[in-house]
Formats: structure tokens, sequence, C-alpha cells
């Protein structure tokens, strides 16, 4: 009947009989129970749950099926492996993909019995091994633009008493051409760290792009800076003292140039404005060929009152413009001078030119009325030097 009110569940049980009809208990006999869900075995004491059996993993059912193991992973590649290149902690080197040695052992190729003639390389006469380096072993982090780089000037930063010496990367190549610098060094009983063999490759990836290393790179601490006082007092018992000003010269090549011709013509030093001029990186120090440990390249806040303060100690300051009046060679420069040069660009400024003595020029002609700032250095200090 549709109206009809639904009954209870007793009701409902018990009109429609028993339960446990349908499905047999296993036994062909009726009145087992209902499929239901599936409810979790219970065991009692005397009975004991069965033990689990051993868990077959890949590589057993492989075994067990007569398959072929797949093969284990091999070592990481800072794990010591057999010939070629040396791992960072000094074990043997490693290997390449196909598993053959990068390159034979280096023990291999030292002179033996059967192969007395051979000469033993400069790495394995100092016993070095070549390392996985490129890490700085104190000090700060590396860093590529503070890394001296070319044989001249890390053979002057090595042999320098005054220079804090960090790490020294060299090549083969490059370790043979310092051979000197470590005489010198070691003569004067210096204290410098051990020398890291690497390969050329690895120092084309640390310095910047286009460094012509050489084979070498250093890493170092900076030179002590040097004031102007220092020099005006230097230059005291010094009749003839020299010095070069730079009017905001910016370019890390043409400073580096000026200081080399200023080592070669015994300047005491390069005075350059602190805001207005390059620090001293690689590119600096691999153009000035060394220079940098021989001739300070002083700092000032104020140029035009650096040049009163030479004025004060004795120096005749002229300024090299092509509006001087009087060429170079028409001026005493007998007693000290200073050898004021601005940019290529701009020049010696106003209140620069005007705190000079003298402005002259260099007797320049043809369709180039001019020189770089480097080049017109190098002839002035040569005349300089010619007057003495």
């Amino acid at each position: 009947m549709r109206n009809r009110p639904p009954s209870s569940k007793s009701d409902r049980r018990s009109k429609s009989g028993p339960t446990n009809t349908g499905r047999d208990n296993g036994r062909g006999k009726p009145g087992a129970p209902a499929k239901g869900p599936r409810a979790a075995k219970s065991f009692t004491r005397d009975e004991e749950r069965p033990a689990r059996g051993p868990r077959v993993t890949r590589e057993r059912a492989a075994d067990q099926q007569g398959e072929e193991r797949r093969p284990q992973r091999g070592p990481r590649r800072d794990d010591a492996r057999p010939g070629g290149r040396p791992t960072r902690d000094g074990g043997p080197a490693r290997i390449s993909r196909d598993g053959a040695p990068s390159r034979p052992p280096r023990g291999d190729n030292r002179p033996t019995r059967s192969n007395p003639g051979r000469s033993m390389s400069a790495a394995e006469e100092l016993g070095l091994e070549e390392s996985a380096p490129l890490r700085a072993s104190i000090g700060p982090a590396l860093n590529k633009h503070n890394l001296l780089y070319g044989i001249h000037a890390v053979a002057a930063a090595w042999t320098n008493p005054v220079r804090k010496i960090r790490d020294l990367f060299v090549t083969e190549a490059g370790l043979e051409a310092l051979d000197s610098a470590f005489d010198k060094a070691s003569r004067a009983e210096l204290d410098r760290p051990e020398p890291q063999l690497v390969e050329k490759d690895d120092l084309d990836k640390l310095l910047p792009p286009g460094a012509v290393h050489q084979g070498v790179a250093l890493s170092c601490a900076p030179l002590p800076e040097v004031q102007i006082e220092d020099i005006c007092i230097a230059a005291a018992n010094d009749p003839s003292a020299t010095v070069v000003v730079l009017d905001q010269v910016t370019d890390p090549h043409n400073v580096g140039a000026v200081l080399r011709s200023a080592a070669a013509f015994g300047a005491k030093a390069v005075i350059v404005q602190d805001r207005h001029a390059p620090p001293v990186t690689g590119t600096l120090a691999k153009t000035a060929s060394g220079a940098v440990e021989v001739v300070p390249l002083v700092r000032v806040t104020n140029l035009a009152r650096a040049i009163d303060d030479l004025k004060a100690a004795g120096f005749w300051t002229v300024a090299l413009a092509e509006s001087g009046a009087r060429n170079l060679h028409q001026v005493d420069l007998t007693g000290r001078s200073a050898l004021v040069m601005g940019s290529e660009g701009e020049g010696i400024r106003r209140l620069t030119g005007e705190r000079c003595d003298e402005i002259v020029r260099l007797p320049t002609g043809g369709p180039i009325g001019s020189l770089n700032v480097s080049n017109a250095a190098a002839v002035a200090l040569y005349e300089v030097a010619r007057r003495r």
C-alpha cells in the first residue's frame, strides 16, 4: 500500500525471515552468514599469529627468477678512484664515463730504472699533485676581480715582503715560470703557502673572461694604504723626486700602464682621486706588470688639496694639456717635479689646472695631435729622467 506507514526494523526482520540464508558455509550447507565487510581475524592465546615471510625486493625477485640484477650505482664524483685527476682530499683521480682513466697516474711517469732519461716536472720535483682547487684556504672567498694574474704581476707580489699571500693557483707551465720567484722568496725566508696545481680550464673559469693569466693566479690581501703625507716625507731627502698625478683617469689599463712607466723611470708614486680611479684589480696589476708592488698608488679625496701639499713639499707642479704655452722640454724639471695629467676625454679640469704652477704641452703634430694618457706619461717621465 502506498500510504502504509513503514514498519520498524524489528518488524521487517521478523517478517523477512532469517538473515543467514543464501551462501553456504564452505561445506555445502545453507545457513552461512551473508557476505559483508571483512572482519579482522582474531586469535586466541592458544593460537599463534602466523609469521610474516621475508620481504621480496626487486633484486631478490630477479635472482629467484634467474634474471640479471640491475647494477648498483657507482661511487660519487668525490670518491677516490684509481687513476686520472685526484680528488679534493688528495685521493686518486677521477675516471671518465667509459671507465678509462682520463690520464695516466702522475706517479707512473716518474723516472724509473726502465726509463731513467725522463726528467721530472717542476710539480713532481716539489712533490705537488694536481688537486681540485679554486677554493680559498684562508681569508675571504675567492673573487675573480680581486685575484692577481700574469707571470710578472704574480712574481712581484710573491717576492714582496709586504704582501700577505693566501693562495697560489698554477698550471704546470706557470709553475716553471715562477721558479726564480720561488727561489727569491725562499732566500728571503718569506712565509708563502704551498702552490696548488690546476688545469688551464680551471683558471679560465676562475678569472674574468679574456684574462691572459699565463697559467698563474694569486689570491692575496691588499697592500697597506699610503698617504700623500708619506710621499712628501719620503721626498724630503730626494731633491729630484718625481710623482705622477692623474685627474679622473678611470681606465684600469691606463692606470696600470702609467704605474709601469713610473716604475721604469723611478717615480715615487702615482696619485689619483679616490672617487674617480679604478681599484687595484687583476686587470690593473697585469697591465702594470709588477709595478703595483714597487710604486704606491696613493688615493686622495681632494686632488686640488693634494697638489697644494706637493707644492708645500717643494714639488714644481706641471700640467700637460694641448692649451699649454710652452713645450715640456722648455721647462726646468731638474728639481722635484709633479706631472699632472687628465683623462683622454675631458683632460685637466679647470680647478686642477689652476692649482698647478704651469701648463705645458707635448710637441706633437700630424693628423693626430694627442697621445693616450699612458703614452703621454711615458714621454713626460722620459724627459724628466733625461734632464737628470
